[in-house]
C-alpha cells in the first residue's frame, strides 16, 4: 500500500521562514531512518503558496489565480510517499516524526494512494499499459 504522508503548512512556512539545523537533521535523520526500512519512496519540501498558483475549472474555461492562498491550514508544506503494509504501519511511523513545526502546533495527513486495482473494470488492459509507459517514462527523468 502507498500513503502520501502531507505535512500541513504553517504561518512560518508560508512566510518562508527556513527550518533550523537542528529541524533538518532531525528530518534527514528520519528520513534516512524511512530509506533504511525500505518505505521511502519520495519526499520534499514544498515553497510557500505566495510562489504557487492554482488553475479553476468551470467547464471550458480556465482561471489562474496566483498565491498567495488564505486558510494556511489547509496549505500543503511537504510530503512523503511511503510503501507500508497498512495504514496502521504509516500511523505509526508518523508518530515517530519529529515536529515538522517546532514551536506551534503541526498536523500531518495521512492519504492512501489509488492502486490499478481499485479501478475496477473501467481501467481496461489498454488505459493500463497506458499507465505503465507513463510511468515508465516518468522514471527515466
Amino acid at each position: 500500500m502507498r500513503f502520501m504522508i502531507i505535512v500541513k503548512a504553517s504561518p512560518d512556512s508560508e512566510a518562508g521562514v527556513m527550518p533550523s539545523e537542528e529541524l533538518m537533521t532531525s528530518m534527514g535523520n528520519f528520513n534516512e531512518e524511512l530509506a533504511k526500512a525500505g518505505i521511502l519512496i519520495d519526499c520534499d519540501g514544498l515553497q510557500p503558496s505566495s510562489k504557487g498558483a492554482r488553475v479553476r475549472f468551470s467547464g471550458d474555461q480556465r482561471t489562474v489565480i496566483d498565491g498567495p492562498f488564505a486558510a494556511t491550514k489547509e496549505l500543503i508544506a511537504g510530503y512523503w510517499i511511503w510503501q507500508v503494509k497498512s495504514k496502521e504501519e504509516a500511523i505509526e511511523w508518523v508518530k515517530r516524526c519529529p515536529n515538522p513545526m517546532p514551536g506551534t502546533e503541526a498536523e500531518i495527513e495521512i492519504r492512501q494512494v489509488y492502486e490499478a486495482e481499485d479501478f475496477g473494470a473501467e481501467f481496461t488492459p489498454q488505459l493500463r499499459e497506458q499507465e505503465e509507459r507513463v510511468r515508465a517514462q516518468a522514471k527515466k527523468l
